[in-house]
């Protein structure tokens, strides 16, 4: 659907299990695991200008024809794994 950037998504499914909310009083984790979020989503804000994949690679993956220029431009190889790698070394930080 290209919303958010899959590595984003899975960075905040890792900031969710160290951080989240296990115990249904444990208020302070809610609040810690939403500040980490938003620093990790800021910082990768800072770097690429958005969290939304079809802005970060720059074609619609839900047409034929965006399918097929990402595949001839070789974008997955080109641009994802810059955004992988920058989504691993923010968390690195963050966590």
């Amino acid at each position: 659907m290209q919303e958010t950037c899959g590595a984003v998504t899975g960075a905040f499914m890792v900031l969710g299990l160290k951080y989240g909310k296990f115990i249904a009083e444990d208020k302070d984790s809610k609040e810690i695991t939403y500040e980490k979020v938003h620093e990790f989503s800021n910082k990768f804000k800072d770097l690429n200008q958005t969290l939304t994949c079809r802005n970060l690679i720059g074609v619609d993956l839900n047409t034929k024809e965006g399918m097929e220029l990402a595949h001839a431009k070789d974008l997955f190889e080109k641009l994802c794994v810059k955004y992988i790698e920058d989504a691993v070394r923010i968390l690195e930080k963050v966590l």
